[in-house]
């Protein structure tokens, strides 16, 4: 695949202290395979769905252990210049941005509000090989208490373009160029108040209802759904080890888009 625009969602990868119970997990709900450990890189492990590359595991650095954690990372051309953008409109760097051999420059943030994500630069690792299909990433959403603050950071960072869905409340969808690439929603008090912010990563399924059957037979939480929209039928999971995601079946969905407008 082509390196992503600026901006555009381009890899994500979780720490776990159980990665060998992280894979077993995410290859029977996901369909992955999993390539050979790189000890160079802190033992960093990719998964594969039919072959290309789709996501990454890894076990903690000592004394990093804790609560499992997608990171959505969002592809720079320049990961220094983004970083500056990031400071300079309120967010935390968590990790300067650091070369990964001849992969590409890798950086950690925050947005003001919390939410953690990435940046990749890409060398020779370019993200994802495949998207919208089983097993591949599909969608992400910033899920935060403080909207507005994401609301102002996100564009400013990338360029995104805020726009509303009609009839949808404390929902907004970021336009780049012509594409939505991320959605934001906002955490009401349904959510348990030690929940962080995060990126929710949705995963395309092949059938929604057993991807959530074999997580929950496997030790997985079902947290919403499945319920169908006009996108897809969907769910939320926290996998055994506490991360977050949603699945998704693309092929199945119900009802007419709504309309878009910008936001104000």
């Amino acid at each position: 695949m082509a390196v992503p625009p600026e901006g555009a969602p381009c890899w994500a990868d979780a720490m776990f202290n159980d990665i060998e119970g992280a894979k077993s997990f995410y290859a029977d709900v996901l369909g992955w395979t999993f390539g050979g450990t790189s000890s160079e890189f802190g033992d960093y492990t990719e998964a594969y769905a039919d072959g290309r590359p789709v996501a990454a595991v890894v076990p903690p650095m000592p004394g990093q252990e804790g609560t499992s954690q997608w990171c959505l990372y969002f592809a720079a051309r320049d990961a220094a210049a983004t970083a500056a953008r990031i400071r300079d409109n309120g967010g935390e760097l968590l990790m300067e941005p650091m070369r990964v051999g001849d992969l590409g420059t890798m950086c950690l943030a925050r947005d003001p509000g919390g939410v953690l994500f990435g940046l990749w630069q890409a060398g020779t690792h370019e993200g994802f090989g495949a998207v919208a299909e089983p097993g591949a990433y599909c969608w992400a959403e910033v899920f935060t208490r403080e909207p507005e603050k994401s609301d102002a950071f996100f564009p400013a960072v990338f360029s995104y373009r805020p726009r509303r869905l009609e009839g949808v409340e404390d929902f907004r969808v970021y336009d780049l160029g012509e594409r939505s690439v991320l959605g934001r929603m906002r955490m009401t008090d349904d959510f348990p108040p030690e929940m962080p912010p995060y990126i929710n990563v949705y995963f395309a399924v092949g059938d929604c209802d057993e991807a959530v059957a074999r997580a929950t037979a496997r030790g997985g939480l079902l947290r919403f759904g499945p319920m169908d929209t006009p996108f897809g039928r969907f769910a939320g999971i926290s996998d055994p080890q506490g991360a977050h995601f949603s699945v998704i079946d693309i092929t199945k969905p119900v009802g007419d888009v709504p309309r878009t407008t910008d936001a104000d």
